[in-house]
């Protein structure tokens, strides 16, 4: 069955304008034309369809959805089972949130004051500070340490959940890659590897090739890192390494 581009924009709750973008981009090309040339697309191109657009309420970027559906590799139903875990954790996500306003309603109507470990506990557990004795011996003397230190002095907690936000769509990034089973040395998987690189050099110090690799080991190496991986999915850590090694091969 053949549905006119009206049709699909009524069903997706999309505009006509959002589909004509996704065919200019090659991100969603209708299957068929009419004689007159209007656009007509198939089922399979519906399925095509809330892929992209779970894709995209998960906070994936177009050119990174079309590059990652565009892979040989790419299995709509592990990206499905891919999609449920993110969503899953998204909900928790909220829910955390949605107790912390009634929490803070709670507390303002008996005129109480919460502490800060309670205003603050949703946001995550990062602390920049949970190793710093640690990575201050062992890397106190260099001067990317000097240039970290430097401009994580400035920031601020709302700096630091900026940072998470981008370090986690980066991880979901990378995340999808593995879970789609493309190869730590496809192009898609070097890419990701070399925004995780420059994510750390615009945050913390300028990060080399070679620096990354070393790093990437670290992941491997270090089992507080490697579980930090391992929880997100089994078998990240070195997929990450070989990605990391990957592309900083391809950048010689």
């Amino acid at each position: 069955m053949a549905y006119r581009i009206g049709e699909v924009a009524k069903l997706a709750h999309v505009s006509v304008r959002t589909l004509h973008h996704y065919d200019a981009l090659g991100l969603l090309n209708p299957s068929h034309r009419s004689d007159a040339g209007h656009r007509l697309y198939a089922s399979s191109d519906l399925e095509r369809l809330q892929a992209i657009l779970l894709y995209k309420e998960l906070g994936f970027g177009l050119e990174q959805i079309r590059d990652l559906m565009a892979s040989a590799r790419f299995d709509r139903r592990k990206a499905l089972v891919a999609q449920r875990e993110l969503v899953a954790k998204e909900v928790l996500r909220l829910q955390a949130m949605l107790g912390l306003i009634d929490q803070t309603l709670a507390a303002m109507g008996r005129g109480q004051d919460m502490s800060k470990e309670e205003m603050f506990a949703v946001f995550g557990d990062f602390d920049p500070s949970q190793y710093e004795q640690e990575v201050k011996e062992r890397w106190g003397h260099s001067e990317a340490y000097r240039e970290s230190a430097r401009r994580t002095g400035r920031y601020t907690k709302e700096d630091w959940q900026r940072f998470r936000q981008e370090a986690g769509e980066i991880t979901r990034a990378i995340a999808s890659l593995l879970d789609a089973g493309v190869d730590a040395d496809d192009p898609l998987a070097m890419d990701a590897a070399e925004q995780a690189r420059l994510h750390i050099d615009r945050w913390f110090y300028p990060c080399s090739h070679e620096m990354h690799v070393c790093l990437g080991e670290m992941y491997v190496a270090d089992p507080r890192y490697a579980a930090t991986y391992e929880k997100i999915r089994p078998g990240m850590a070195q997929y990450m390494c070989d990605a990391i090694k990957a592309n900083a091969a391809r950048g010689r």
